[in-house]
């Protein structure tokens, strides 16, 4: 009896050494996404989610780990959304690796990974996303991290008329773009990480041959605000709505000039000149930069689709005459989270580049206009609005 006993033992030993060899090692980090993901439409004809995967390397005996890859499925777990191997993880990571270096996560620390999904054309809106990871250790040894699910909204983008009147605009440092200093730019403020500006949209006055100066401008360094294209054009209601906040009479810098250090993460240090417009609840716009004295409402005021709120100009944090363009869920700045939504009519003239809008490089010539309907535009591209 004894020997049969032990040789039982022995058979269950070796089962259990079986598979525990055929288990893979579990990666000791923490993973979170702090948002949920909303789908939009964007300006390429395809419906995207954004989101970010806050990654921790717990223990501080752990060791630097490698990430190898980042693998994002939907409800079809054999079929991967993404597939990110180490020459693009570095794109997609805040703090984004120095020139040539892979991702490294050191113990005690945490890096956000910005995701950007494509969906494939036709395919239906997943319920769910969940996360693969690999990492290398210190001693190449090869941990694993499977799960980190989130649900996916399910809410269609709000629609929005024009925000500007008239002309071209490049949506500068828009959707799409990882390390945007809109999408990549994380606010810690009292207690809260968020992203106020994941969708927000610079916009850039260019004429017909995608230049943002006029032509008899010689030295950009002195150029006024008269020479830039976009400068006190008209800026718009996108919808029926209720003001919220506002603030003018903030002085314009001069255009190019450095920039000091905004005094506060909030609205009123980086804005300048604004408005914010609740739309619905739980849903605010905000209109950033604009001109001195041309803000033209104030809080409690009630707005119609296409009421001029102000002008195009350059107060706040900024570089160049433009309007910075955002939705988010709360009336402040700080502690917002940035949500998606889309314009209801808006033509492209193809994409171009911040060089290209000084003259800079292969001179940019306008694509086949495409109308669009119920869309985002995507990063770098020329627009124009409709009012129809």
């Amino acid at each position: 009896m004894k020997r049969w006993i032990m040789a039982s033992l022995a058979l269950l030993w070796s089962g259990i050494c079986v598979h525990a060899q055929a288990q893979e090692a579990l990666a000791p980090v923490e993973v979170r996404v702090p948002f949920a993901p909303g789908p939009f439409a964007g300006s390429d004809g395809k419906v995207h989610l954004a989101y970010e995967l806050h990654v921790t390397n717990f223990y501080a005996d752990t060791g630097a780990l490698r990430p190898l890859g980042l693998k994002v499925f939907g409800d079809d777990a054999a079929t991967p959304l993404l597939d990110a191997g180490t020459a693009v993880l570095p794109e997609m990571t805040k703090p984004m690796p120095a020139d040539g270096a892979t991702v490294s996560i050191p113990p005690g620390k945490r890096v956000v990974m910005l995701v950007w999904l494509t969906l494939p054309a036709g395919a239906t809106l997943p319920r769910q996303l969940h996360h693969r990871m690999e990492f290398s250790t210190e001693k190449n040894a090869l941990q694993v991290l499977d799960g980190a699910t989130v649900d996916v909204g399910s809410a269609t983008a709000i629609t929005l008329g024009a925000p500007l009147s008239g002309g071209r605009w490049l949506a500068h440092e828009g959707p799409g773009r990882m390390q945007s200093h809109h999408w990549g730019s994380l606010v810690a403020v009292n207690g809260a990480l968020t992203i106020p500006q994941r969708y927000a949209i610079d916009f850039v006055g260019v004429d017909d041959k995608g230049h943002v100066l006029r032509s008899n401008v010689k030295n950009i360094q002195e150029s006024t605000y008269a020479d830039w294209f976009g400068y006190a054009k008209d800026v718009l209601a996108v919808a029926d709505g209720v003001v919220r906040d506002t603030r003018d009479g903030e002085m314009e810098h001069r255009p190019l000039s450095p920039q000091p250090e905004p005094p506060s993460l909030t609205a009123n240090g980086l804005f300048g000149n604004y408005v914010v417009l609740e739309l619905k609840p739980g849903v605010f716009a905000s209109y950033a930069h604009l001109q001195r004295g041309s803000v033209r409402v104030k809080p409690g005021d009630h707005v119609r689709r296409g009421d001029v709120l102000g002008r195009v100009g350059q107060s706040g944090n900024s570089a160049a005459p433009h309007l910075h363009f955002q939705l988010s869920n709360r009336a402040t700045f700080e502690g917002s989270e940035g949500v998606p939504y889309v314009f209801d009519r808006f033509d492209t003239f193809g994409t171009e580049t911040e060089g290209q809008l000084f003259g800079q490089g292969e001179p940019w010539k306008a694509a086949p206009v495409e109308h669009h309907r119920a869309r985002l535009p995507l990063n770098d591209v020329v627009v124009r609005f409709s009012n129809r």
